[in-house]
């Protein structure tokens, strides 16, 4: 397992190893002590599974707010997607700017994505299924969203906004000018 920095430094790219043979292939995916000493200190306690039946299905932007944040540790079992975190953090250097990274069951990477950022994905291939480790239980009160497509993000997403599919829920979120500090 290696853990390679980002342009924004907390957000941690995981590149995991796969021995292969004729039977199939071993990898470990998770090893609490080696995220630490990489700079990934969270208890994850909840594993999320979603699947994506089209290319071109935009998740997000997603976040929870205090008292129940929530980081994220991103992995894609089958397909591919361009997983994307945005640092929200008001008094971050990064504040507003955002890290992007193809995530998929090819490369078997993943993606840390700690409090304090929103994120989301699109899907580059169809059939496309992502499990992903939180640490904090999902709180709907709690749950808050960043416009996809806000041109303040300058996000270039794979696909363009009249043919992206989103849920009527991540059409309405606020743009980054209109969010509320959280973070």
């Amino acid at each position: 397992m290696t853990v390679v920095n980002t342009t924004i430094p907390e957000v941690k790219l995981i590149e995991c190893r796969r021995f292969e043979d004729e039977r199939g292939f071993f990898s470990e995916t998770f090893h609490r002590d080696r995220l630490r000493e990489a700079g990934i200190d969270a208890e994850f306690v909840q594993d999320n599974h979603s699947l994506s039946r089209s290319r071109g299905t935009i998740r997000g932007l997603h976040f929870q707010v205090p008292p129940h944040p929530q980081a994220k540790l991103v992995r894609v079992t089958r397909g591919a997607i361009l997983d994307v975190a945005v640092d929200l953090r008001r008094r971050s250097p990064t504040f507003g700017q955002h890290v992007s990274a193809v995530v998929s069951a090819e490369r078997w990477n993943q993606i840390y994505v700690p409090v304090g950022f929103a994120h989301g994905f699109c899907t580059l291939e169809p059939e496309t299924e992502v499990v992903y480790k939180v640490d904090g239980y999902y709180a709907p009160d709690h749950d808050r969203g960043l416009l996809w497509n806000d041109p303040e993000l300058a996000i270039d997403w794979p696909v363009a906004p009249e043919e992206a599919i989103l849920s009527e829920k991540d059409r309405r979120h606020p743009r980054l000018a209109d969010l509320e500090e959280y973070f």
